[in-house]
């Protein structure tokens, strides 16, 4: 009478966890990567969303808005005379609001206010935000037709 044996081996066991360990040794830094990039992308289209918002208030319901800018915050906020209108935004865990421009005399890490007049000329402002790689993406508001951008800068498009 033959005997059978079913099941696997404990060598067989070690190979397939060794190679599997090896698969995910290679493909973290991969897959963290793209979600570094993904948080500052996000962050991009936020900023450009927040002040797109700020820009079509001042200019539909005729209200002077104040959008303040804060690196230690990290952190964007605007609001208007009205009572109880305010709005903030908060960027993601890893992105960070590296400068603001024009950079202004000073200390840099003062909160920047600047304030949106209805039917006024947008201001030339930009918000460089990075990441953890230190990859920059920079929101700037084109004062011609009052339109948040994202630049990336020169020399982050260099590394790549």
């Amino acid at each position: 009478m033959i005997r059978s044996e079913h099941g696997i081996t404990l060598l067989e066991m070690v190979v397939v966890v060794a190679i599997v360990a090896l698969l995910a040794g290679v493909t973290f830094p991969a897959v963290t990567a793209g979600v570094d990039t993904l948080r500052l992308n996000s962050a991009a289209d936020s900023v450009v969303s927040f002040l797109n918002a700020a820009l079509n208030r001042a200019d539909r319901r005729q209200q002077v808005v104040e959008v303040t800018i804060s690196r230690q915050e990290n952190s964007i906020t605007m609001h208007t005379a009205d009572a109880g209108f305010a709005r903030a935004l908060e960027l993601p865990e890893g992105v960070k609001i590296q400068a603001v421009y024009p950079e202004l005399p000073g200390d840099p890490d003062a909160p920047r206010h600047v304030m949106l007049y209805p039917g006024g000329t947008p201001p030339r402002i930009g918000v460089e935000i990075v990441n953890r790689k230190n990859d920059r993406r920079i929101v700037r508001v084109d004062p011609t037709t009052g339109v948040p951008l994202i630049e990336r800068p020169a020399a982050a498009q260099e590394t790549r």
